[in-house]
């Protein structure tokens, strides 16, 4: 078994439906990818913890965060 793991961001235009135009683009990457004979598996959300960074003896110093991002799993 195959499989492809695929970013998903979707761009939202604040003054139209955003669940709407989510929906859309996500049916629309599923679609993409099903055309090349790949199988939607599931939406998954990924936590990653973004290390700080110390700068140049402190200076231009960065603190660390937590980051989420979506990604849609596919098979084949």
């Amino acid at each position: 078994m195959e499989y492809k793991v695929i970013p998903f961001v979707a761009s939202i235009d604040r003054n139209k439906n955003p669940s709407k135009q989510v929906a859309e683009q996500l049916e629309s990457l599923i679609e993409n990818y099903a055309n090349q004979g790949w199988k939607y598996i599931r939406l998954e959300s990924v936590t990653s913890q973004v290390k700080p960074d110390g700068g140049c003896f402190g200076f231009g110093q960065s603190l660390g965060y937590t980051t989420t991002r979506q990604i849609v799993v596919f098979e084949k």
